[in-house]
């Protein structure tokens, strides 16, 4: 056992003058499985890569361990599994490997392929395999999970379970409660820990958001009085600045002697004014502060409208095609107002080629696809390639209200730079974000979403949860996130293979 221990951590992004940290402390034990959340762009990656010595900090990481990065970078991706022993773990035997590969269910056939033929799930197993065999190796584990079917995810998170040295950033929040013992949470204003896995965290984090609730319902009220206080101290200061000659217009003229003493009197007066107004004024500004500083889930709306038939979508034995192929059996199902169907199944099993079919893309399929009449479909697709320009660009090719979508996204976290960059510059969870909000503002009887949580962070999750809970959309998605689709979905249909 070892400490990890951090002091007086430091950064900026370049061009940024706000720091992404700015003197955070913290100690880590090398025994724990610590996960890793916060909102995108709280800098969870880059904490990572400031552990690794990747970039450089204003401040000290001490500890014994050696940091190792996942995604591990495999250079040539033409070498066999077996190969990458020797480069990632030298002095490990190939029977050490194969052991570690049983513990997750998977063939050893992968050691003798090259890494570049593997699917993302065998490359995700092969690599976490090889980093926990190497000596004094602590890892740093970054969204291993995303786009893995709920199987694949199964399978990752038993593995880790049964290890521990790792700090592991997800907002897969049933992979947290499974293999963490720790909570390293970062907010708006600092850094903490806690002693549990997620669901301990979401207990606190519902607690605390209540209390903040209260206490920005008392600091918005003395803001409001501090205010109404300091406009009347204007008021008054101006009336004594009137008179510091000692000249009132309402009253007769008095001796010159007199005037100097009424125009010291209320000089001595405005300048406590003044004084008292400065001291409100400071303590308006830092109760609206405190208010910034919250770490919030604001409430989304989304304005659905009303298909004008009880049934939206009625599908029968649909089956798409890739090259010749069925990419799954026979697909049937009805969805009426009011309901949201989450497809499920394996990767490959044609999941987003059924969501492309169904919202009118020029795809091979069998079957038949009945739409309630005059039927709007939204669509956010899974991939965020496409998006480039501004938001008001953005917005302008959708066709939606730009400060209904600027608006969406600053309630999911968007920092004011995001807000007036260019999309394309976006993390990958902001690009989904974008791409959600783009959704959520166009008006539609149907929303056809693939994968719409892929790298969102965990307390967004939650606001669409609690959007879907008090709207009732129709709604037809591809997503892997358990909690989200226990907590949302009306109904759920496995997809096999063809």
């Amino acid at each position: 056992m070892s400490i990890i221990s951090v002091n007086n951590l430091t950064y900026y992004y370049d061009g940024c003058d706000e720091a992404m940290y700015e003197n955070a402390s913290f100690t880590l034990d090398t025994t724990w499985k610590t996960g890793l959340i916060g909102r995108n762009g709280r800098g969870k990656t880059t904490l990572l890569k400031l552990l690794t010595g990747e970039l450089e900090n204003g401040g000290a990481v001490s500890t014994k361990a050696e940091f190792l990065y996942f995604p591990f970078d495999v250079e040539d991706k033409d070498m066999t599994g077996s190969e990458l022993i020797a480069v990632i773990c030298p002095g490990v035997e190939e029977w050490e490997v194969i052991r570690e590969l049983s513990y997750m269910g998977t063939d050893c056939e992968i050691l003798y392929r090259p890494f570049n033929t593997l699917s993302g799930g065998e490359q995700t197993r092969l690599l976490l395999c090889l980093l926990f065999l190497r000596d004094n190796a602590f890892l740093l584990i970054d969204e291993p999970t995303n786009c893995l079917d709920l199987d694949a995810r199964e399978v990752i998170g038993d593995y880790l379970k049964a290890k521990s040295g790792f700090i592991l950033v997800s907002h897969d929040r049933d992979l947290l409660d499974k293999c963490t013992d720790h909570i390293l949470s970062l907010s708006r204003s600092d850094i903490e820990i806690i002693n549990g896995n997620y669901s301990v965290w979401k207990e606190n984090f519902d607690r605390k958001e209540a209390n903040e609730l209260m206490r920005d319902k008392k600091l918005k009220s003395e803001i409001g009085h501090l205010k109404a206080a300091a406009e009347r101290s204007k008021k008054w200061a101006d009336t004594a600045e009137s008179r510091k000659i000692g000249i009132d217009p309402t009253k007769t003229e008095k001796s010159p002697d007199r005037r100097a003493v009424e125009g010291a009197k209320a000089k001595a007066l405005m300048k406590r004014m003044k004084a008292v107004e400065n001291r409100r004024q400071s303590a308006i500004n830092e109760k609206s502060e405190l208010l910034k500083n919250r770490e919030y889930i604001d409430v989304l709306k989304i304005p659905s409208i009303r298909a004008k038939s009880a049934t939206v979508l009625s599908v029968q034995n649909l089956v798409p095609y890739y090259c010749g192929n069925a990419l799954c059996e026979p697909v049937s199902f009805t969805l009426s107002y009011g309901e949201r169907l989450c497809l499920s199944g394996r990767n490959g099993c044609g999941k987003s080629t059924i969501l492309k079919i169904i919202a009118g893309a020029d795809i091979s399929y069998s079957g038949s696809i009945a739409k309630a009449p005059g039927l709007k479909i939204s669509v956010l697709p899974q991939d965020t390639n496409g998006l480039s320009g501004t938001l008001d660009e953005f917005s302008e090719r959708l066709g939606v209200d730009p400060e209904l979508v600027r608006a969406i996204l600053a309630k999911l976290g968007f920092s004011r730079k995001e807000l007036i960059g260019r999309t394309e510059n976006l993390s990958a969870g902001q690009k989904k974000k974008a791409l959600i909000a783009g959704s959520l503002a166009t008006p539609a009887n149907l929303y056809i979403w693939d994968e719409p949580l892929n790298f969102v962070d965990i307390i967004s999750r939650i606001q669409l949860e609690r959007l879907l809970g008090v709207n009732t959309p129709t709604m037809l998605l591809a997503e892997h996130d358990r909690y989200f689709c226990e907590n949302t979905m009306t109904e759920r249909l496995y997809i096999t293979k063809g």
